[in-house]
């Protein structure tokens, strides 16, 4: 099969630091390779893919100390992917909705997945215009406020199972906190519970702009506490050692999380999560296995103290069995599959001549027409009368 992956260009595939949907389709396109299928990742140039990468840009746009304009940068790459559209059997966007006005025409050969929250207002009117688009969801709960949307799966993400080494006994011995330092991710619940049950906690974490004011006047006068390191963003390279050293991880959330890759992430090293029952962690933890769902600080204080009853092997176990990159992407592959067939019948029962087409762009002018045109006003002639 050939099939586009088109990711964001705000990190690059992977990305080098902090980046969820961007290391999702990393993954991807590498398993949906290593099956067989003629991939072409559309991404940053800063990208490694064992896909074909077609760069939209040199450098992802958070990153580039250069600086960039995001909807200009993602405009050119959907052009680009509008141009060879031919080339792929399948187009599975990760850009949320941007391509959809573009790529109206082409609907019912496209997957998007939909990697972020969906409890905003505008995207009712939205999604209620572009029902023709076939929509995943990352997790069933995910779903829950665009019940009416062209949802036709849900695919789980999954890892590489040996990009994060079991480990089966952590070194250290403390609680770890990893992700991004906001108010709906609540490191301070994670404070609260490391130093009520008298345990260390690592936080690596990164500070958006929107949340400095957060950090600084809410999370930073928590860090002077002794048991408490702040230790900032780390990318894949520091996640084996910062996961796997820890006793387990902790996601006491306060938001409709559509999955959290990092209690994965966790699970692949055998270390066990503490979450609150938001969003997906009812869908991800398994809870008395994996980890323990809770819902409030005192219940995560004594989840903590049951560490020992979970078995680490077990942890890693549930983790391949059911988030593997190849399990992603086979799911992925069936979710293609299906879709062509039902496009395919769609295309057969309508008649060629009544079929959509692109309306196709104005051809741009040719030097001697911009000089003819250009002798023509100057003449007056071609000027419209007052």
């Amino acid at each position: 099969m050939r099939i586009a992956q088109i990711a964001p260009l705000y990190e690059s595939v992977p990305p080098r630091l902090y980046g969820g949907t961007e290391r999702v389709v990393a993954h991807l396109a590498d398993a949906l390779t290593d099956l067989g299928h003629a991939v072409t990742l559309f991404a940053s140039g800063d990208s490694h893919s064992r896909a074909h990468l077609t760069p939209a840009r040199a450098r992802a746009l958070r990153l580039d100390p250069e600086g960039g304009c995001d909807l200009p940068a993602h405009l050119v790459m959907l052009e680009e992917v509008l141009a060879r559209e031919d080339e792929f059997d399948i187009l599975h966007f990760h850009t949320d909705c941007m391509q959809m006005p573009v790529f109206r025409h082409l609907a019912t050969r496209t997957v998007t997945t939909l990697h972020g929250r969906l409890d905003l207002a505008d995207l009712v009117p939205f999604y209620a215009r572009f029902m023709t688009f076939p929509l995943v969801s990352i997790s069933d709960h995910q779903r829950e406020p665009l019940r009416f949307a062209n949802f036709v799966g849900t695919v789980h993400h999954g890892l590489p199972a040996d990009l994060l080494p079991f480990k089966a006994e952590p070194e250290e011995g403390y609680l770890a906190f990893l992700g991004r330092i906001s108010p709906e991710k609540r490191p301070d619940r994670a404070i609260e519970i490391a130093t009520r049950a008298g345990l260390p906690l690592k936080i690596a974490a990164k500070v958006d702009k929107a949340d400095e004011a957060y950090f600084r006047e809410c999370i930073a006068p928590l860090l002077g506490h002794p048991l408490v390191e702040f230790v900032g963003e780390i990318g894949d390279a520091d996640k084996p050692a910062f996961l796997g050293g820890a006793r387990a991880l902790l996601f006491p959330i306060d938001w409709p999380e559509p999955f959290g890759l990092v209690m994965i992430e966790a699970m692949a090293c055998g270390t066990p999560v503490v979450a609150f029952r938001c969003g997906s962690v009812p869908e991800v933890v398994d809870d008395g296995v994996t980890g323990f769902i809770v819902d409030d600080v005192d219940e995560a204080i004594r989840a903590v103290a049951r560490l020992d009853e979970l078995d680490r092997r077990r942890v890693r176990a549930t983790f391949e069995l059911r988030f593997s990159a190849e399990a992603m992407a086979q799911s992925y592959v069936r979710l293609y599959e299906r879709l062509l067939a039902e496009h395919e019948r769609s295309r057969i029962a309508v008649p060629p001549e009544l079929r959509p087409r692109p309306t196709p762009a104005p051809a741009a002018p040719t030097p001697s027409a911009v000089v003819a045109a250009d002798a023509l006003a100057r003449s007056g002639r071609g000027r419209r009368p007052a």
